[in-house]
């Protein structure tokens, strides 16, 4: 019965988050499960805007949640707070491993796998009306390297 309940949880974590207003859409959202002991993990996720606007904020009742970015300068690995991503119209922004991602820190508790964690999600439309658009995040094993998606041919 357990292992029922964790694939129904699984297969709704899947389903796309749709902002009330249709603007936005999240696919693919998914956290790094965590040790006992961890108090950090990364979410990733790929969104989506029907307009052009920024994600600007997220928030997460598991601890505290932040958009960052990872990069290479001189061979060296250096992670940053930004205070915003841009969603270009119709284009699909992936938050992934290696570049800009929600990073979860000070976690109340462990992330294990087969839950999921909600997160929320502040864009800024055109204009600064801004939309919170509520995610359920499948926590995936430590170990589990997402597929990789390859660009639609036009």
């Amino acid at each position: 019965m357990k292992h029922l309940v964790s694939a129904a949880l699984l297969a709704l974590a899947s389903l796309s988050a749709i902002s009330a207003n249709a603007q936005v859409t999240v696919k693919d959202a998914w956290a790094r499960a965590t040790v006992p002991a961890a108090k950090a993990s990364g979410a990733f996720l790929r969104i989506e805007s029907k307009t052009d606007a920024r994600l600007v904020g997220v928030s997460s009742p598991v601890g505290m949640a932040e958009l960052h970015q990872m990069s290479m300068q001189d061979n060296r690995m250096s992670m940053a707070h930004v205070d915003a991503i841009d969603l270009p119209a119709g284009k699909a922004v992936q938050l992934a491993p290696g570049g800009y991602h929600v990073m979860l820190m000070g976690l109340k508790r462990q992330l294990k796998e087969g839950e999921t964690v909600p997160l929320t999600l502040v864009v800024e439309q055109k204009g600064g009306k801004r939309d919170s658009v509520e995610v359920q995040v499948a926590v995936r094993p430590l170990t589990y390297a997402p597929p990789q998606h390859t660009p639609p041919r036009h």
